[in-house]
């Protein structure tokens, strides 16, 4: 490039070996198809060999081009089909067998047709692209015209114009493009396009049929945008952007090449620049041009540098996570991210009414792919104001829910929103709860509850509570797994984060059957009505379950009975019945609850001080006791019978001692 380049010639800059260009991916399947004829099999020796030979083979076998062969360096392996139709002649006529399998499994289709056959360019429309997606093929399709050499000028007819029809109604298509084996016209490109489109695809970035950029590309390249404005002036300067260059391509821009840059975006959008340098406008547009000239490696390749994939998520070795843990152990956020997460908090509280309205917890996560907590199990999980805001209590309660759950997709999202500690250290992972029972104490800060019960108990107005709700009249069932968390503040200042975990009565089965998903558990609060009979009775079979469940595993959970609806006039069966069984399977006597009267916070405070004694509350069946009677028996018989052994022993070493000093 001239030392005053033409400003247009930036969007073709050369990349650099290693730089945007660059992929993970170790391989390109590639499968040609199109009407016999067409020139499938000369194609493929053209790009292969440099020529095609007089007798071309009807198939050819699958053919490897190197790594060298294209500078992404990625091999391409070229399938060639037969194109053999069945049930030929008929209305039901499709691919055979062999070759829809070969597609099936393609990374990109090149389908041709030949300039010289009419009926060929007709067949993509009535054949080819419906029998793709009725095998649901859903890869990039280059169109490929082949001897093009025919026409005499190959390129004297317009193919884009010529092809819009098609390419209107099968948006799939890719790219169309001519070429000529025997002259060995843009052979090459078909193949690199193909390549090109799987290792740079372009649907994670633009809507094909809006021509608009995604939502998850412009909030990624806002990420990157950020990242890049080291003073924060909403404006990369001409360093700036140069260190950004830089660090993608691993060449420096020159000044002259820099100032090409702002006139191209200025002229696409005119706030794209403004005196202090590139603005979001201009980088995003800066994109957009790059997209639209073809350069999708360069756009992938700055995507790849910040640590994107294919999903335009931070691909899984940019996220350090713990991979071993036991089924008792758990994974908290480290004191510096929690404060970290309070700052953040701070920042966008643009009206320091210290809660997050949804728009601004929206810009809060805008440079994420999207809001973390718009799944069903987040959504309503923290605490909000009677707006509908979210605490700062709601705020990091979600985030100890997500780590607890997710602690792969927490760290991903403190890196989207800004974090830049080390992510090796974002983590502490608890120690083993059989440690905790030993030491009869727990360091845990998060605890998780599950709360059991029977059907209209209580349960969600327990949950609805925790999160200061207003108690509901109106019965909603809950069908799945439900969860609320919430900071509990501890006598003495100390603050704890319980997460409660609503279990449906018709999920106790799945939940019982999988032992080490009971081993995650640190409290089980069991539900009921205290007006109604019956309820008991099924929440006293659910707390029966868990126990030995406990008894089995070797792994008991402590349990509080919650005698909800207190406000309401108890059945005396149930009260007598309900302080027998807490005191026969030695766990402490019904706590009673109501939703409606009465202050909730000591409540939760027992749950948390029961979490945090591990070896108390646990309850014990008539099996269990039986079990644990039957061990002492033995270990009780085993040191009787050593200690009766040791005696002995020591009597025969006496008496052989007495018989060697008298012989002296």
């Amino acid at each position: 490039m001239s030392s005053t380049p033409n400003h247009q010639n930036f969007l073709y800059l050369e990349q650099m070996p290693g730089g945007p260009g660059s992929s993970a991916r170790s391989s390109v399947r590639v499968v040609v198809v199109g009407d016999p004829g067409t020139g499938k099999s000369s194609l493929i020796s053209a790009v292969a060999f440099g020529t095609v030979p007089k007798k071309v083979p009807p198939v050819h076998p699958p053919t490897r081009l190197p790594p060298g062969f294209y500078r992404d360096r990625v091999p391409v392996t070229v399938i060639d089909t037969s194109s053999r139709l069945e049930n030929k002649g008929k209305n039901n006529e499709k691919l055979n067998n062999a070759d829809a399998e070969e597609l099936k499994k393609a990374d990109a289709v090149i389908l041709t047709y030949a300039c010289d056959q009419p009926m060929s360019l007709s067949s993509l429309t009535s054949f080819w692209l419906p029998q793709l997606r009725s095998l649901e093929v859903k890869v990039p399709i280059i169109v490929a015209e082949c001897k093009s050499d025919l026409r005499g000028d190959p390129f004297s007819v317009n193919l884009k114009e010529m092809m819009e029809p098609i390419t209107g109604q099968f948006r799939e298509i890719d790219i169309c493009l001519q070429c000529s084996a025997i002259k060995m016209i843009q052979v090459h490109y078909i193949f690199y396009s193909a390549q090109k489109a799987v290792l740079h695809p372009v649907d994670p970035l633009l809507d094909r049929d809006s021509l608009h950029l995604k939502p998850r590309f412009v909030r990624a390249f806002k990420r990157i945008f950020f990242l890049c404005d080291r003073d924060k002036d909403d404006a990369l300067s001409d360093a700036e952007f140069n260190d950004f260059w830089v660090k993608c391509c691993k060449a420096p821009l020159k000044p002259t090449e820099i100032a090409a840059v702002k006139r191209v975006v200025q002229e696409k959008q005119q706030d794209g620049v403004n005196g202090h340098g590139v603005t979001f406008k201009g980088f995003i547009t800066l994109q957009a041009l790059f997209i639209g000239n073809g350069r999708l490696e360069t756009t992938w390749g700055v995507l790849r540098k910040f640590g994107y994939g294919n999903d335009l998520e931070l691909r899984d070795e940019c996220l350090p996570v713990p991979l071993k843990l036991a089924p008792d152990q758990s994974v908290e956020l480290a004191s510096e991210v929690v404060e970290f997460l309070c700052g953040i908090f701070g920042m966008y509280d643009k009206d320091n009414d210290g809660a997050l309205s949804p728009a601004e917890l929206e810009d809060l996560f805008s440079t994420a792919p999207e809001s973390p907590w718009d799944e069903a199990r987040y959504r309503d999980a923290g605490e909000k104001t009677s707006l509908g805001n979210l605490t700062l209590k709601g705020f990091l309660s979600e985030w100890a829910l997500m780590t607890l759950l997710e602690p792969r997709r927490t760290l991903a999202y403190l890196i989207y929103i800004g974090y830049r500690g080390d992510a090796a250290k974002v983590f502490h992972v608890t120690r083993r709860k059989s440690a905790d029972h030993k030491e009869q104490l727990t360091e845990r800060n998060v605890f998780r509850c599950f709360v059991f019960g029977s059907k209209i108990a209580g349960k969600s107005a327990l949950l609805d509570s925790f999160l200061g709700r207003p108690f509901s009249e109106y019965y909603y069932p809950t069908t799945s797994d439900r969860y609320a968390a919430n900071v509990v503040d501890q006598f003495g200042g100390t603050k704890k984060t319980l997460i409660l975990q609503e279990i449906p009565e018709d999920g106790v089965k799945e939940v019982l059957s999988y032992e080490e998903y009971m081993a995650t558990c640190d409290v089980a609060l069991f539900v009921y009505d205290s007006s109604v009979e019956h309820s008991w009775k099924r929440t006293k079979e659910l707390l029966v379950e868990v126990a030995r469940q406990g008894e089995v595993s070797g792994r008991g959970v402590p349990c509080l009975l919650i005698a909800a609806k207190d406000d309401l006039d108890p059945c005396q069966i149930t009260v007598q019945d309900s302080a027998m069984v807490s005191q026969e399977m030695g766990i402490k006597p019904p706590i009673r609850v109501s939703m409606i009267v009465g202050d909730s916070k000591i409540f939760f405070r027992r749950i948390v001080r029961a979490a945090e004694h591990p070896h108390l509350n646990i309850p014990e069946t008539e099996v269990g006791k039986g079990r644990k009677r039957y061990r002492h028996l033995v270990n009780n018989s085993l040191m009787f019978v050593s200690g009766s052994a040791v005696t002995i022993v020591g009597l025969a070493a006496y008496r052989a001692y007495a018989a060697r000093r008298n012989s002296n």
